[in-house]
């Protein structure tokens, strides 16, 4: 028998009727409000939130400084600490307070250090090994041996022309004078006017401790001394003006009547 349409849900009294009454009033609390017909939709229970660590308390740089100051090893370890960190002045004195190392010296550091201490130990070494300079007290005695090289016995100086202040060294025995380096006594400053080879001579003979110069009549060019033109050998004295060319020079002795090389060599 069918039912009416127009009925009530409280006046169905089929098996639906029934049933769909039952599941409603299962879905009732005892405070009369209904639960959610899908449990995935209640809300997540949420943590509770997270507050960030608290910010560090200022320090007053002067005053750890300050506190600082009458420990010199302290303060050493600070500055040290600073410049390698690159901390601040109060952050670098509370780390060497507290006896704890900073940062940890790179390869490069290390090397540096390790070449700086080889270089002064070197240096010391050095010093030690050198020979020291000796005192020398009372009379020494020196020892003489052979020559060297040719002794000087006296000097030839340029005054005018070319090569104005130069000089040049007279040998014991026989020298000649010319342009070219050949000869024993080169005048090379540039006058054209001298010979380039044996130009004159200047001869010092060590037996009666004396100077002679002899010009070269062969040369075209003629050469003077003490204004005069000489056609033989003529005995220099100390300061004769000798011209050659457009040069003049003086003549200045070292061995002589006083003083001879033959007096301090080996006997």
């Amino acid at each position: 028998m069918g039912q009416d349409k127009n009925a009530t849900p409280g006046q169905r009294t089929g098996f639906l009727g029934t049933l769909k009454d039952a599941l409603a009033a299962a879905s009732r609390d005892d405070t009369g409000r209904a639960q959610p017909e899908d449990a995935t939709a209640a809300e997540a229970p949420t943590e509770p939130m997270q507050l960030p660590p608290p910010l560090p308390e200022a320090v007053d740089e002067a005053e750890v400084m300050e506190g600082e100051a009458d420990n010199p090893d302290t303060e050493a370890v600070a500055a040290m600490t600073q410049i390698a960190s690159g901390l601040s002045a109060a952050d670098a004195a509370r780390e060497a307070r507290g006896g704890t190392s900073v940062v940890t010296p790179t390869v490069a550091q290390v090397q540096q250090v390790d070449e700086t201490t080889r270089v002064a130990k070197d240096m010391v070494a050095n010093e030690e090994g050198a020979s020291r300079t000796q005192l020398v007290r009372g009379k020494v005695e020196v020892a003489r041996g052979q020559f060297s090289c040719d002794p000087v016995v006296g000097w030839l100086v340029i005054v005018g022309g070319p090569g104005i202040g130069s000089f040049r060294p007279i040998y014991e025995g026989n020298n000649s004078i010319g342009r070219a380096l050949t000869q024993r006594i080169p005048i090379d400053f540039g006058d054209d006017a001298i010979s380039s080879e044996e130009q004159a001579f200047i001869r010092y003979d060590s037996s009666d401790r004396s100077f002679l110069f002899v010009p070269n009549l062969s040369k075209t060019n003629v050469v003077s001394v003490n204004n005069a033109r000489p056609t033989g050998a003529v005995e220099l004295s100390a300061m004769d003006v000798i011209v050659m060319g457009r040069t003049q020079i003086v003549f200045v002795p070292f061995c002589g009547k006083d003083f001879d090389w033959s007096e301090i060599a080996e006997k």
